[in-house]
């Protein structure tokens, strides 16, 4: 029997991945409950991202609460107002240049946020086994792999980075409150995303946007580096199918099956903006450029999903051509919002917006 939900909390609903879920809900999941967007609104968190979604459904089945994972006080309260009856749990600092970088500020949220998350989860539910914590986490767990093989849910973790460290402690600790308290949880690790709505500090919103602006197509190392690509929304409808049909204590890989080489990756952009903004491709390859390869930089990802297949019956709905068309047109039709996001523009419009919410 698919579980039902009447009240879900989306850690993280600003954010490129969480704001795509919940439109995901609204409008393609048939879920008919309330949503209930926990964001901090950090760096990378954009209302406007849900700005459609709060006009239609604002105050009647879409909430948004300002909060930090790790502030145990707010998180106790935002449960205690809404009952939620699952969470669903992306919010992470998730880049790993900044990871090695600054490395604090992700064993503060990933690590400490998710246990504040799941620690309030289990004391609000106690011993309910109609409730649900999906924790939503990455590949870069399980490490890098050789020219060969795949990242089955079985792969031994790995971690290389700061940022896939942290990951890894925040998947540990989910399975040991299942294990442990008998929380009801699921788990997926997911290969890398792409689509609208994604911060341009990302591999495929940067070359895009820096292909418009003329500026550099930084590349690291030779260019071999090797990712499996999922479209956002193929993600979110495997997600979907976990939390519906998935075994409680259970971990499902999520991938798109499109294995890249970043070099090759970054052609077919170039193919695709040059053809949509009627600008010759050798102007765009005139722009790429090699940098120094980052420290600890895995080699390659590649994802085993046949168990979400053959147990939950989920498949990718776009080819790795039709959701780069789509991200391409959605970041060419929207610079005005890539333009906001990077600038100090976003922040003024929130000051101005947020009471209304």
């Amino acid at each position: 029997m698919k579980r039902k939900f009447d009240t879900l909390i989306v850690t993280g609903g600003a954010g490129f991945i969480g704001s795509n879920f919940i439109r995901y809900l609204f409008e393609k999941a048939g879920f008919e409950g309330k949503v209930i967007n926990l964001d901090a609104l950090t760096y990378a968190g954009n209302l406007e991202s849900t700005e459609d979604i709060f006009r239609r459904f604002g105050g009647k089945r879409y909430f948004f609460e300002k909060a930090d994972i790790g502030d145990r006080p707010s998180v106790e309260a935002i449960f205690g107002k809404y009952k939620p009856d699952a969470v669903v749990h992306l919010a992470a600092e998730s880049h790993v240049d900044r990871s090695i970088l600054g490395p604090e500020a992700f064993i503060r949220t990933n690590v400490m946020g998710t246990f504040t998350l799941l620690d309030v989860a289990r004391n609000a539910w106690k011993d309910r086994n109609d409730v649900l914590f999906h924790h939503v986490s990455t590949d870069e767990v399980f490490g890098s792999l050789g020219d060969s093989g795949y990242f089955s849910e079985d792969t031994s973790y790995d971690p290389r980075s700061p940022y896939s460290a942290s990951k890894a402690s925040s998947d540990h600790l989910v399975m040991a409150y299942h294990h442990t308290y008998g929380l009801p949880i699921t788990l997926s690790n997911c290969s890398n995303n792409y689509g609208p709505n994604q911060f341009p500090e990302k591999l495929v919103p940067l070359m895009i946007l820096n292909m418009l602006e003329g500026k550099p197509l930084p590349v690291y190392g030779d260019g071999k580096n090797i990712r499996d690509w999922l479209f956002v929304e193929d993600h979110n409808s495997a997600v979907w199918a976990i939390m519906r049909d998935g075994e409680s204590g259970r971990s499902y890989n999520i991938g798109g099956e499109n294995e890249w080489e970043n070099i090759k990756l970054l052609d077919c952009l170039i193919e695709l903006v040059a053809e949509a903004s009627g600008t010759p491709p050798a102007q765009f390859r005139s722009l790429v450029h090699y940098v120094k390869d980052r420290p600890g930089h895995d080699r390659r990802y590649a994802i085993d999903c046949s168990r979400l297949k053959k147990e939950l019956g989920w498949k990718q709905e776009h080819s790795f051509d039709s959701g780069l068309r789509l991200t391409v047109g959605w970041y060419l039709a929207n610079k005005p919002w890539c333009d906001r996001v990077r600038s100090g523009a976003y922040r003024n419009w929130l000051e101005e917006n947020y009471t209304a919410r």
